[in-house]
């Protein structure tokens, strides 16, 4: 293979995803929630721009940030910390054309986190293997592995012990009422239920109704959540995604959740996306 061009730009897919449901089924000794999810990943999110350089610096690119300094950024977390762990000479720019709502539930960081690590690897020919990768996600976020691994899945631990699952055919209307709240308050809730009886996969593939832990802490603390809920309730299922504001309705077919989204009342913002088995990253990237 040639080497890459250190000059030129390449473009990654950072896909976002769904929590199709969440438990938090009891604590780990060092504190952390254990959870269960399943992970529905989808064919629309992020762009991850990435250009090598030769002389080792990690920059960031473009009007990215939103208000995190670089040093902090997780896409610069993630090429630095790869570089450190592979022993790696070589740096990069990197640019993240933004789709997905911050802090929404959807993933973006993670995502766009993932797709630093798992291209950069490629690009560096640092030649960790996935599993390698995946730990090195986890050093950043407890949702970055399902996406270093690009496959739909049942999710426990904090979120990093997956088995992929196959998922049926579905659309999906997002929906992104505008609310962050941050994660690490939202596990502070005093009325947050922490201790449901653990699911299985039987459970989650009869249909059996298994809910998000946060739905109703964010329902009671913000109206925008809420009236978001309503009014997606009146076109199909809805349920919040992660531990963000973000929620979705599934739908059969792209045609139903795009006519849904037709009837969403005006002002919220809103998407339609399809669930994917197989990461688009993994499917832009060559064959080994």
């Amino acid at each position: 293979m040639t080497a890459p061009d250190p000059g030129a730009w390449s473009d990654w897919p950072a896909p976002a995803k769904l929590n199709l449901f969440l438990r938090i089924v009891g604590r780990r000794p060092d504190g952390y929630h254990r959870l269960q999810t399943v992970f529905q990943l989808l064919d629309w999110g992020d762009t991850v721009r990435l250009r090598l350089r030769d002389d080792g610096a990690v920059r960031r690119a473009g009007n990215g940030g939103y208000g995190v300094a670089e040093a902090d950024d997780l896409v610069v977390r993630a090429a630095r910390l790869l570089q450190k762990e592979a022993k790696i000479g070589q740096g990069a720019e990197i640019e993240v054309v933004k789709r997905i709502p911050l802090g929404g539930g959807f993933g973006g960081g993670s995502s766009d986190a993932a797709t630093v690590l798992v291209v950069l690897n490629h690009l560096w020919r640092a030649g960790l293997d996935e599993d390698r990768l995946a730990a090195l996600g986890l050093q950043l976020g407890a949702d970055v592995p399902v996406f270093v691994r690009g496959r739909s899945a049942w999710a426990e631990g904090v979120g990093e012990e997956l088995t992929p699952l196959a998922l049926p055919p579905a659309a999906y209307l997002l929906v992104d009422p505008g609310v962050s709240v941050p994660t690490a308050e939202l596990f502070q809730t005093p009325d947050l239920t922490r201790d449901a009886a653990p699911a299985t996969i039987a459970d989650f593939v009869s249909g059996s109704e298994l809910g998000n832990a946060f739905e109703p802490v964010l329902r009671r603390r913000s109206g925008a959540v809420e009236a978001a809920l309503q009014a997606l309730s009146q076109l199909g299922p809805a349920a919040l995604t992660g531990t963000g504001g973000g929620c979705f309705a599934r739908f059969g077919a792209r045609a139903d959740a795009e006519a849904a989204r037709s009837r969403l009342p005006p002002g919220l913002r809103a998407w339609v996306a399809e669930g994917v088995a197989v990461s688009p990253l993994h499917r832009a990237l060559p064959p080994r």
